[in-house]
């Protein structure tokens, strides 16, 4: 996927830049998947955000986006989050949805944070109760 892309998940989920080959595939297999299932014209308009903050990063830091320390990342970002133009800040949240989505839609994901969800619910959880209360 685009440099810009994996530098924006890291910007928006510092904990993406531990990941390992396999799992920037796992995560940038997600968010295909996700863009397969919509109209091309939404996969089209993720590149064209792509390539605009590469040129703002460009017109403002003088380098591309990839390029960017984390604080400029995060700050070019909150300019697109916080943008008096709604396009620009849909376009923001619909990065930020695809990469939460790839980042935590990982078989690892759940481990890392600590979620133990089972599908037996609560009681799969608890001890088995010591007789009736």
């Amino acid at each position: 996927m685009d440099p810009v892309f994996r530098a924006s998940a890291v910007a928006i989920v510092p904990e993406a830049a531990r990941l390992r080959p396999e799992g920037w595939q796992e995560l940038e297999g997600i968010v295909q998947a996700a863009l397969d299932e919509r109209p091309a014209f939404v996969a089209r308009r993720l590149r064209m955000l792509l390539r605009l903050l590469d040129v703002l990063a460009l017109v403002r830091y003088r380098r591309r986006f990839s390029a960017l320390d984390p604080i400029l990342r995060a700050r070019l970002l909150a300019s697109l989050q916080d943008s008096p133009l709604a396009l620009l800040r849909r376009g923001f949240w619909g990065l930020k949805t695809l990469v939460l989505m790839g980042y935590y839609g990982r078989a690892d994901a759940g481990n890392e944070i600590g979620y133990r969800a089972d599908l037996r619910g609560w009681p799969a959880r608890r001890p088995a109760a010591e007789g009736p209360a």
